[in-house]
């Protein structure tokens, strides 16, 4: 197989990804891939290029063969695009994105340009934009660190942070991410232990009469309120009217496009 002019390889190559796509395979049919045996030749030179014969056709890696030709191939992941440039040479490109692991023990995750989540559903989900992590229209800067103690916090039952949870929507308004923010969580957390600890309805005889949970039922999705950005009167003025009640915290980055929108508070009590 001797391959020419660089310009035809991309359409042809091109031509290998697009039927790929829209050729259905006919129903019953079992298609198997093994590398293929035969060589590869550019202007009398033998190359190496990964290829593999499917349904008796040849299927290679455009990279691949830009690189064997020297033609330039860059993936553009903002827009989904790959760019074939006929006139550039062909250069090793080194990947910005990169598969990140969402701490369990409760320290903080702060989201990236280019990193990439895996979904619940399967899918990776890369974040493009992180702007509005510090400052938006409804946030004037980072927010200061996790409540300190001013009350014996060993008292309180001891709670477990939650683990991390990733869910994943996709419709015709757009690609949404959201990502428990365990962090946040023990915001929600430290702030309660504060404001119940000042609360003398709360306890009765140095027991609590009041439970925390950090994860809400889905039966009480539709009583829970959500507020952004971070205000802990949301939290302390519910105690300060139920102290002796039953509370439920969670927290949630949310993402939209690739694009951080808001970190959202989730909070009930019952």
């Amino acid at each position: 197989m001797k391959i020419r002019e660089k310009k035809e390889v991309a359409l042809v190559a091109s031509g290998i990804i697009l039927g790929a796509s829209i050729a259905a395979p006919v129903a019953g049919a079992v298609l198997t891939a093994q590398q293929s045996s035969q060589k590869f030749v550019v202007d009398g030179k033998p190359v190496q290029i990964e290829a593999y014969s499917i349904g008796g056709s040849n299927y290679c890696k455009l990279r691949g063969v830009g690189k064997a030709v020297g033609f330039s191939v860059r993936y553009s992941a903002l827009t989904n695009t790959v760019e074939i440039n006929t006139s550039a040479p062909y250069a090793e490109v080194a990947s910005s994105s990169r598969t990140i692991t969402l701490p369990t023990d409760g320290s903080q995750y702060v989201p990236r340009v280019g990193d990439v989540i895996p979904c619940d559903d399967g899918t990776e989900y890369e974040i493009k934009d992180v702007v509005r992590w510090d400052t938006n229209v409804f946030q004037d800067g980072p927010l200061p660190p996790l409540p300190a103690p001013t009350c014996d916090w060993s008292a309180f039952p001891a709670l477990t942070p939650p683990e991390p949870v990733v869910k994943h929507y996709s419709d015709q308004y757009g690609d949404d991410l959201f990502v428990r923010n365990v962090f946040e969580v023990r915001r929600m957390i430290y702030t309660l232990y504060n404001a119940l600890g000042d609360e003398p309805d709360a306890w009765r005889g140095g027991k609590p009469l009041f439970k925390i949970s950090t994860e809400i039922p889905a039966e009480y999705e539709p009583y829970t309120e959500r507020f952004w950005p971070w205000r802990s009167e949301e939290i302390t003025d519910v105690v300060r009217a139920c102290p002796n009640v039953r509370y439920y915290v969670d927290a949630y980055d949310f993402y939209h496009d690739g694009i951080y929108q808001n970190t959202r508070y989730c909070f009930m009590s019952i």
